[in-house]
This record gives structure tokens, C-alpha cells and sequence, in this order.
């Protein structure tokens, strides 16, 4: 049984989290409206991913949250699905990790065209482009839906999620691997790819502004300049996204491995709430990385602006 202040508490988390998901659904069709405008859907493809991930995952914020505020009785098979395949928020965590691990691919992929720029020319093709996408949902889909429908169920109405464990120790295993697996190499591979990709660009750079004070820059040194200025923007980008995820999503895994430690620690509103909330705004903080720091993007919205000051 939970108290009228739990309610309380309860009621308003949900609502400020459909009010992330409606803010974040329209901010990420926003800038893929300006990505598509920018052609840059062609040019880069993950990135482009990396904001359906984010739209997927603000759409089905407003989906579950506007189911749990209704409060439904749940009963029969309806009720089991509609527990485990949204009242769990698996679709939302669906969406969160297929975008986390979509984030570690566009990584590897900036770290093999700077610092192995030969070798991904030669080697990397457009199938594994794709395969690497399909990949980041299907590993995602696996840790997320196919666990959320076994471990959840529906008692006196209620939906039960990730509670019904074979056994404390796999329910310790579970969540231990995904702290691991989405949090901490994910962050070891952003530290290390992004320090060898800075390094290479400052090498570049410096060898630029040689060639610059030994003579007047040739048709290919300039072309050079602006293809470096491009991957330098994008990679910006990126680290930006790549911060905020580190930044935002910490309080979330801490409490989660504070939760799978010991039986004996109990669930807090306070803790589950306040990390959960944060979490969840780092959807609605990638567009306004895109619109401040990716150029094709932000030259699309100034038109668009622009075009809006003209018509009033």
C-alpha cells in the first residue's frame, strides 16, 4: 500500500516526465526535419539515427506516461502485454540504449576515418553502416523487452515490472551487466576515441599552419582545410552528446547499482524520481546540442526563423 503523499509524489514525476516526452518529441522532429532540409541524411547517416533513436524514445515517453496516469485496471492477457510491453517502460529504455550504443558506433566510426583515415576509405562500406544501426536495436530489444516480458506481472491490477526474477542473484547479474555494459564501457570507449581523434586533428592542424606560412595555400590545401573543418564540427558534436550523456544518466546508474547491490536496500521515491527525472531530460538536451553546435543544422533553423520574422 503507498500513502496519499506517495500518490502525490508519484502523480507529478508523471507528469513532468510527459512533459519531457512531449518537449522532446517535438524539439527531435524539429532538428531531423532539419538534418533531412540540410541533407544531411545522406552524409551522415548515424547521426541522423542517433535522432530517430531520441524521437523513438520521446514518443514513447508520452505513450507510457499517459497510460500510467490513467491509472488502469489491468486484467486478462491485455493487461499482462500492456504491463510488460509498456506500463514497464520497456520501450522507452528500448529506445534509451539502442541510442547509447548508437553513440558508441558514431564514435568508432569518427575515431576510424581521423586517426585510420586510409584504412576506413578502403574498408568501410555503406553495409556496415547499416548492420551496425539494425545492431544497436536488436542488442537493446534483447536487454530490454525480451527481459521486461518474463519479469513482469500483473497483481490486483497492478503492473509488476522487472520484478519477477528466477532468482536474486540473475536479477543482480541483469542489472550489474547493464551498468557495465550501457555506462561504463560506453564511457571508456567516448575517453579514448575522442582523446586519439583530438590528438590527430591538433597534428593536422599544426602541419595546415605550416604549409599556410610556407606559401600561398593551393586549391587542395583549402579543400583539405574545409573537409578537416567538417569532421572537426561534427565531432564537437558529438563529444557534446557524448558529455551530457555521461553527465545526465549518473545519478540513474548509481541508483541502480545501489538497488542491485543487496536485497536489503529498498526502493526510495526520492532517489528513483530525482535520477530518473534527470535521465530522462538529456532527450530533450541533444536537440539544442544539434541547433548550438552542428552548423548545417543551425543554418536550417536560422532560415526557418528568418522565414517566420519576414511572414509576421
Amino acid at each position: 500500500m503507498t500513502s496519499s503523499f506517495s500518490r502525490g509524489n508519484e502523480f507529478y514525476f508523471q507528469c513532468g516526465v510527459l512533459v519531457i516526452g512531449v518537449l522532446g518529441t517535438a524539439a527531435n522532429a524539429l532538428i531531423l526535419y532539419a538534418l533531412i532540409a540540410s541533407k544531411q541524411h545522406t552524409k551522415h547517416v548515424l547521426i541522423v539515427h542517433q535522432n530517430v533513436l531520441d524521437l523513438f524514445t520521446s514518443f514513447f515517453m508520452i505513450i507510457t506516461y499517459s497510460l500510467l496516469l490513467s491509472n488502469l485496471y489491468l486484467t486478462g492477457p491485455a493487461g499482462y502485454w500492456l504491463c510488460a510491453l509498456l506500463l514497464s517502460e520497456s520501450f522507452i529504455w528500448w529506445g534509451t540504449l539502442a541510442s547509447v550504443v548508437n553513440l558508441a558506433i558514431i564514435t568508432i566510426e569518427r575515431y576510424l576515418k581521423v586517426v585510420h583515415s586510409a584504412w576506413s576509405q578502403n574498408k568501410l562500406r555503406n553495409w556496415m553502416t547499416y548492420s551496425a544501426m539494425a545492431f544497436a536495436w536488436i542488442i537493446s530489444f534483447v536487454t530490454n523487452v525480451a527481459v521486461a516480458i518474463p519479469t513482469s506481472a500483473v497483481i490486483d491490477g497492478t503492473c509488476h515490472s522487472y520484478e519477477i526474477w528466477w532468482s536474486n542473484t540473475a536479477r543482480i547479474i541483469y542489472f550489474t551487466w547493464n551498468i557495465l555494459v550501457f555506462y561504463v564501457v560506453i564511457i571508456l570507449i567516448f575517453i579514448f576515441c575522442y582523446w586519439r581523434i583530438l590528438i590527430v586533428i591538433r597534428r593536422q592542424a599544426r602541419v595546415m599552419a605550416t604549409h599556410a606560412a610556407a606559401g600561398p595555400s593551393t586549391s587542395q590545401a583549402h579543400a583539405q582545410t574545409q573537409y578537416n573543418q567538417i569532421q572537426s564540427n561534427v565531432i564537437k558534436t558529438m563529444i557534446f552528446v557524448s558529455a551530457f550523456y555521461a553527465i545526465f544518466w549518473l545519478p540513474a546508474y548509481i541508483y541502480c547499482l545501489y538497488l542491485s547491490i543487496s536485497p536489503r536496500l529498498h526502493f526510495t521515491e526520492i532517489g528513483y524520481y530525482g535520477s530518473v527525472s534527470i535521465a530522462y531530460l538529456y532527450m530533450c538536451t541533444n536537440p539544442f546540442v544539434y541547433a548550438t553546435k552542428f552548423d548545417p543544422v543551425k543554418e536550417v533553423l536560422l532560415r526557418l526563423i528568418r522565414c517566420k520574422k519576414i511572414s509576421e
